[in-house]
């Protein structure tokens, strides 16, 4: 299929199960096989539209698909990525958005603390230089937010931005209208 733009398959797409249940993000690539399969319909489209030879289709910002997909509960993997994604890229000592940021350990390696998601947290360097091997308390650094395992529904809200906020009554972030 060729394209308005560069990239506007690669945009990212809602896919709701049967239910309107939010299951993934997917490209947009993939949304339009679902559909052209008939495995998933548009609920809402892009102000783009895409053309083939023998069709053209507004570019979907999120597919419902056609029939109930059981999904196993997953856990949100813990990465390096997502830790900075769920503190919203900030530091969590000094609030600072704007410098390099690394992990850091709550409570410390050597005092037992392990790699998980209420012991990991986004911490610009001179921070966590200065925590050390230190808890919080003991450094006089709180923390701006307790940190905390995110639920799939709060993972997805992630994605949304300017051009998507058609996604939001289905995320739970405003009533659907």
């Amino acid at each position: 299929m060729q394209t308005n733009g560069t990239g506007i398959m690669n945009r990212y797409v809602l896919v709701l199960n049967q239910s309107y249940e939010p299951v993934m993000v997917t490209s947009a690539k993939r949304a339009v096989v679902l559909m052209l399969l008939e495995k998933a319909e548009q609920v809402v489209c892009y102000e783009e539209i895409i053309h083939s030879p023998n069709l053209e289709m507004p570019l979907p910002s999120v597919v419902r698909l056609a029939r109930y997909v059981r999904i196993r509960a997953r856990d949100i993997v813990l990465t390096r990525k997502n830790i900075f994604k769920r503190d919203n890229h900030r530091c969590q000592y000094c609030s600072r958005t704007s410098v390099p940021l690394t992990l850091d350990h709550v409570i410390p390696k050597h005092r037992g603390g392990g790699d998980s998601w209420v012991n990991l947290v986004a911490a610009c360097h001179p921070c966590n230089v200065r925590k050390g091997n230190q808890n919080p308390a003991e450094a006089g650094m709180p923390l701006l937010r307790r940190p905390h395992k995110p639920s799939r529904i709060t993972y997805f809200q992630k994605f949304v931005r300017k051009r998507q906020d058609a996604w939001r009554p289905y995320l739970y972030m405003e009533p659907a209208s």
